[in-house]
């Protein structure tokens, strides 16, 4: 009988510790991971073809919304979470061995435990457990959720060992119930076995009025029957809206869930949880704990320089935004990101991963829709005011560095970004449609795409209709980068083309100033404020450096 999609026949490898050896839960695991391997695997998997900016702005919006789903760019904080995790997985294995009978023996203290109605049974010998907790704390968007998705989804959801008739579950991922019930929690960790395996244990437990404690006891040993090898924990901060659940209770629950239940634990949450973790650090438990992570939004810098060789070193913040902004499908491009919009991207953002990436999608997508073709300070601003309101609040109190603030307004979230995606999908495609009515070359692909392509490299638009519509007439078999070299032959040479008609050059109305390429002048005051074009325009550049010409000429 074949095996179901999700499950994956136990291949054993040499785990490469002693340790870890002759254990079969470890050796069917993946390879520990290096630098590289992480990489590769965490690493986005958004494709970019620079032909591709020259598409219909309908085709291009459904690549750019790809970026909010596919890109994801490695940093220290996911190397040190997975690493933990990583190690977590495989010492909690240690103490559970299917071939030195280790894991029966746990099997049976579990059942003894819940045959005696305790959580913790004093005259049973316990074995010792090699389970750790880890919380990971950071507020939303900050990348926590599908950080974890990500490391857990390098292992397979169930292992199953032939050779045993075993059942193996590497991790198990679930989150907090809404109504923050600690009974509510355990019945959602029998919820997602069930989902993974065909079991009942939703059913068979939540009919019988069972305790916590009874209830911890069964999913002791409901984990140890299926050698779950982390369990993991989000959105805990749910459990605070409970107010007749106190921080010591639930600190107690959480101590138990590791000691009784014996498979490592990682809870994750926004700073709203934090109080619950402060008592932890404050007590004597925390020697049971594998520590605690508080991710902060990136940071923009300082800059540094590798005394050795003497480069710069690029910031995390500097590596990532160069990363995305790779990712621009924008008839008018820059294709280098400058200080200016790096700054404000990071001011406007304050470094939340989610924050940075929307911002730029979301400004991607108006881009097209308005015809800027291009991202800028200007527009970069227009978004954060028009599209990000929810979020105000708790990046200023980043920008404010005020910690009270920032647990009061931590969780907020952009429930109505894929509303707006769709808002401005349907402009591009209103505003294609109108583009198709009137455009030239007859609907004839090709020479749009040409056409869009080398207005995009500054040619003239009044020139280029008439030289595109002629050298398709006359080749039409040759490829597009053939017709793009005779085209711009043609463009180049003081000669023109005997039966080209005679260009007429196009005025632009200034409501249109702003697709206009970037050095062009109208384009700059379409983004300078009210009255500070001169204040943007830079000596030796756009002005004449009338200080440095007084200063030669005494």
């Amino acid at each position: 009988m074949p095996l179901p999609d999700h499950y994956v026949e136990a291949v054993y490898k040499d785990p490469g510790l002693e340790r870890y050896r002759g254990n079969p839960l470890i050796e069917a695991l993946p390879p520990i991971m290096d630098l590289q391997a992480l990489k590769a695997k965490l690493t986005g998997k958004v494709k970019f073809n620079p032909k591709d900016c020259f598409e219909k702005g309908h085709i291009r919006a459904h690549q750019i919304c790809a970026l909010l789903d596919d890109f994801f760019q490695p940093l220290a904080m996911h190397k040190q979470l997975e690493e933990k995790i990583s190690i977590m997985i495989r010492a909690g294995y240690v103490g559970r061995n299917l071939a030195d009978g280790s894991l029966n023996k746990l099997m049976q203290e579990s059942y003894e435990r819940i045959m005696a109605g305790e959580s913790s049974a004093s005259r049973f010998v316990q074995s010792n457990s090699t389970a750790k907790s880890l919380s990971l704390i950071g507020c939303s968007g900050s990348g926590k959720s599908t950080t974890i998705n990500r490391i857990l989804a390098t292992y397979p959801p169930v292992i199953y060992h032939s050779k045993y008739n075993f059942i193996q579950l590497p991790y198990l991922r679930m989150e907090c119930p809404s109504d923050g019930s600690l009974k509510s929690l355990c019945l959602n960790f029998f919820r997602e076995v069930d989902r993974l395996l065909p079991t009942g244990y939703e059913e068979k437990y939540a009919r019988k009025r069972h305790g916590t404690e009874v209830l911890l006891s069964l999913m002791g040993q409901v984990a140890t029957q299926r050698a779950i090898g982390v369990l993991v924990i989000d959105e805990i901060q749910r459990l605070t809206l409970k107010r007749s659940i106190s921080k010591e209770a639930m600190l107690e629950f959480f101590v138990a869930l590791v000691n009784v239940v014996g498979v490592p634990v990682v809870l994750v949450g926004t700073p709203k949880a934090r109080p619950i973790f402060e008592l932890e650090l404050q007590s004597a438990r925390r020697s049971a704990g594998f520590g605690s992570l508080f991710w902060e939004p990136m940071q923009c810098g300082p800059v540094s320089t590798d005394q050795r060789t003497g480069k710069v070193r690029k910031t995390e913040w500097v590596a990532f935004t160069d990363k995305l902004w790779q990712y621009q499908w924008l008839t008018q491009r820059d294709e280098v990101l400058s200080d200016e919009i790096r700054d404000c991207w990071f001011d406007l953002s304050q470094g939340v991963l989610d924050i940075v990436v929307k911002l730029f999608v979301l400004a991607q997508m108006r881009a097209i829709s308005t015809g800027l073709e291009r991202i800028t300070v200007k527009l970069l601003r227009t978004i954060y005011e028009q599209e990000l309101k929810p979020v105000h609040p708790m990046l200023d109190a980043l920008r404010r560095n005020d910690p009270d603030l920032l647990n009061k307004y931590s969780d907020l979230q952009l429930p109505s970004i894929d509303k707006r995606l769709l808002e401005l999908k349907a402009l591009i495609d209103r505003q294609q449609n109108t583009k198709e009515a009137d455009a030239p070359f007859a609907g004839n692909d090709t020479a749009l795409r040409l056409y869009t392509m080398l207005q995009a490299m500054g040619c003239d638009s009044g020139l280029l209709q008439p030289l595109i519509e002629k050298v398709f007439k006359d080749h039409p078999n040759l490829s597009l980068p053939e017709l793009s070299r005779v085209v711009l032959d043609w463009y180049a040479s003081s000669m023109k083309p005997t039966k080209a008609p005679r260009a007429i050059t196009e005025k632009i109305k200034e409501k249109d100033w702003h697709t206009l390429p970037s050095d062009d002048l109208r384009f700059k005051f379409s983004q300078a404020d009210k009255g500070q074009l001169y204040h943007d325009l830079r000596y030796g550049k756009e002005l004449f450096d009338m200080p440095s010409w007084l200063k030669r000429v005494g």
